[in-house]
C-alpha cells in the first residue's frame, strides 16, 4: 500500500504549482492597517512615491512635488495645476482606503497600499505648505485687517461702544 504522503509532488502527470490565491485580509490585519493609515506622524520618514497611477494616469509625483516646492511660492497660473492635482490625490487617497476598510484586498495588497497612502499624504503635505503668490492682494487683506484693528482700538480708547452706535453719555 502506497502512503499518499509517499507520492512524489511533481510526478508529471499534469501536476500544477500554482501560487496559492491571496486571502482577504484578516479584520485585525485589517484595523492595523488602518490604524497605521491615520497615525500621527504617519508621513514622518517617509518617503513620495517616484510615480503614481491617480485617475487612470500615471503621474510623476516626486518630481512634480519637487518642481513646484523648488518655487517656494505658486504663480497665479500655476496654481490651477496645483489645486487640481492636489484635488485627484485626495480623491486617489480616498479609493485606496476604501478598499482597505472594505475589505477587498490581500494583506500584501494592503500593506502596498498603506505605503501608497502615506506617500500620497507627504505629497498633499508639501503641496498644501506653498504660499500663494499674489503679495499684492495679501498685502491689501493685511493693510484692511490692520485699519479693522486700529478702529476698533481708538472706538474703545474713546469710549465708544459698538452696541451703542456712536451714542455717548
Amino acid at each position: 500500500m502506497i502512503s499518499p504522503l509517499s507520492t512524489p509532488l511533481n510526478s508529471g502527470e499534469g501536476a500544477k504549482c500554482e501560487p496559492p490565491e491571496p486571502s482577504p485580509v484578516k479584520e485585525f490585519q485589517r484595523k492595523q492597517l488602518l490604524e497605521r493609515v491615520n497615525r500621527e506622524g504617519a508621513t514622518i520618514g517617509s518617503t513620495i512615491p517616484d510615480e503614481i497611477a491617480v485617475q487612470g494616469e500615471t503621474l510623476d509625483l516626486q518630481e512634480f512635488v519637487f518642481e513646484i516646492k523648488r518655487r517656494d511660492t505658486v504663480p497665479a497660473g500655476e496654481r490651477e495645476r496645483v489645486d487640481q492635482a492636489k484635488r485627484n490625490l485626495r480623491r486617489e487617497r480616498i479609493e485606496r482606503l476604501e478598499l482597505i476598510e472594505e475589505n477587498e484586498v490581500s494583506y500584501e495588497e494592503g500593506e502596498e497600499l498603506v505605503e501608497s497612502i502615506i506617500g500620497i499624504d507627504r505629497a498633499l503635505n508639501a503641496l498644501e505648505q506653498l504660499q500663494p503668490v499674489d503679495l499684492e492682494q495679501e498685502s491689501k487683506v493685511q493693510e484692511a485687517a490692520d485699519k479693522k484693528r486700529w478702529m476698533t482700538f481708538l472706538n474703545k480708547a474713546l469710549g465708544r461702544d459698538s452696541d451703542r452706535k456712536g451714542i455717548r453719555r
